[in-house]
């Protein structure tokens, strides 16, 4: 079983989220996710940044689509996280 992150490590991970969020390649994606992660990924627990961090792999077409409900979202990627962040998008 692996051991939990320490805060500092955690910390770490969220601050290159962040940067990472902002950086997407695409302006849209780039302040709404760039957005998202300012507000939120501080206070998300260490399985919310996982899974953040996984949606993040999506590809930039994909994700907007997705959040901004262009298209369906694939069952993996339904939950808490994806909608927040359709919920964040529409403020």
């Amino acid at each position: 079983m692996m051991a939990e992150m320490s805060e500092m490590e955690l910390d770490n991970r969220r601050k290159r989220l962040i940067f990472r969020s902002e950086h997407r390649g695409t302006k849209e994606m780039d302040l709404l996710m760039g957005s998202f992660a300012r507000k939120y990924l501080a206070t998300m627990t260490e399985a919310e940044v996982d899974a953040y961090e996984a949606l993040m792999e999506n590809n930039d077409p994909d994700l907007y689509n997705w959040i901004t409900k262009v298209e369906p979202v694939p069952a993996e990627w339904q939950g808490p996280l994806m909608d927040r962040l359709q919920v964040h998008q529409a403020v």
